[in-house]
């Protein structure tokens, strides 16, 4: 049987901040990827992040790729009313598309329910299986039932 070809898409400001917020710790990259990965080829694997420019960031940028993903940078905005911008979600829908039909499964690590409609189209156009990690109370309902699989961000997914 042919290995499973799988492609990966991180967004790590939603990881981030759903980690810190719900558990008040980090996400675990690295067992993101070994899970994610485990009897997998991938085909392309993308960590989205915003870009500060500064070196703890830097160093961070330095690991996921160590790790093996590419990495999508986007510089911070802050607004004039103090508000940022900087979310990646046409960038992920994106890729997700353009890669779909390479795949057997398209893991999306994000809790972002804007989502759901992607997980839901990838499966009907494709045919992929779609598997989303992301921290369970505040993953959307949308996501988590669009998804052919949840897997929780917790246990030894966290640092």
């Amino acid at each position: 049987m042919a290995e499973e070809k799988v492609l990966i898409l991180a967004d790590v400001q939603n990881l981030y901040y759903t980690t810190r917020d719900a558990c008040s710790r980090n996400f675990d990259y690295n067992q993101f990827w070994a899970q994610a990965t485990a009897g997998r080829k991938v085909v392309k694997a993308f960590a989205y992040a915003i870009d500060r420019g500064d070196q703890k960031q830097r160093q961070f940028q330095n690991i996921l790729r160590a790790i093996g993903f590419e990495l999508r940078l986007k510089p911070f905005i802050q607004r004039a009313d103090g508000s940022a911008k900087g979310d990646w979600d046409v960038g992920i829908t994106l890729d997700a598309m353009d890669y779909a039909d390479q795949v057997d499964t398209v893991v999306l690590a994000s809790g972002d329910g804007d989502f759901a409609i992607l997980a839901e189209r990838i499966q009907q156009k494709y045919g992929c299986r779609v598997e989303v990690y992301g921290v369970p109370k505040l993953t959307a309902a949308a996501l988590i039932n669009a998804a052919t699989q949840f897997i929780p961000v917790e246990g030894e997914l966290l640092l």
